[in-house]
């Protein structure tokens, strides 16, 4: 697939000092449009897709905000806190939504293991497949969300 001028308009807001201080490319200089196709292309070869990690991750925010900053227990295994801050942050892609800020933990105590992700995150993955680029401060790997939060596979998708 071909980059876009409009990829390219979206590429130049995810770079560093434009909506974060960091960006949301970290070094990675590859173009918009094969980031989005490489990452596309391995949850779909894991067999799922961006709205159930997303959509997983969503469930574990609402759910989590109910401990006002706290960490609450959710059955069976989960540890979760919400902090939220003060202001908003824009998409950077077409749809330009305004997200708030808050920072979601999840322990998977099974695993031992935890994830940080933010509100724009999970935006940026169900609406757009975006789990930022490769060298990014808050990238996390498709195969990561899929296996910490247990996402389930959506019906009739299967793995390769």
């Amino acid at each position: 697939m071909k980059q876009t001028v409009k990829m390219q308009e979206i590429q130049n807001r995810l770079g560093p000092g434009k909506i974060t201080r960091d960006g949301f490319l970290g070094k990675d200089r590859r173009k918009l449009v094969d980031i989005l196709t490489e990452d596309d292309s391995e949850v779909k070869r894991l067999g799922y897709d961006h709205t159930a990690i997303a959509g997983k991750m969503k469930y574990f925010r609402d759910t989590g905000e109910k401990g006002l900053g706290d960490f609450i227990d959710i059955s069976p295994y989960f540890s979760v806190s919400v902090e939220t801050f003060r202001g908003k942050l824009p998409c950077p892609f077409e749809c330009r939504k305004i997200l708030p800020k808050s920072i979601t933990t999840v322990k998977n105590k099974r695993l031992g293991r935890e994830l940080v992700f933010s509100d724009i995150q999970i935006h940026l993955i169900m609406y757009h497949g975006f789990y930022q680029g490769k060298q990014s401060q808050y990238r996390i790997e498709p195969r990561d969300l899929i296996d910490i939060l247990e996402v389930e596979k959506p019906e009739n998708k299967s793995e390769i």
